[in-house]
């Protein structure tokens, strides 16, 4: 899982997206997914009408890896432990591919 703050290219894309959050829960064909992370283009931050909800395997390259420390690695085990309670949760489809 990448940090917030990281810069990635999705699938076959050809603008930088910033990422600006992490385990999203939406309503996507009228049922609650859950996607990996959420974003916005790099360098114009979050317009609510272009956000993009993605995932891992939606990622082409990381351009730059956010900032770590030790309050990320223990967000990273929260988030672990809280995905195994929840796997019932269905990942969404980014559409991208």
């Amino acid at each position: 899982m990448l940090p917030i703050g990281s810069i990635i290219y999705l699938s076959e894309g050809n603008q930088k997206i910033m990422i600006l959050n992490r385990g999203p829960i939406v309503e996507q064909n009228e049922e609650k997914v859950l996607f990996d992370y959420t974003g916005a283009i790099y360098p114009n931050g979050l317009d609510p009408e272009q956000v993009y909800y993605f995932n891992d395997e939606d990622i082409d390259e990381v351009v730059f890896e956010g900032y770590k420390d030790g309050e990320e690695k223990r967000f990273i085990e929260l988030y672990s432990k809280w995905r195994e309670k929840n796997s019932n949760l269905k990942k969404g489809n980014s559409n991208l591919k």
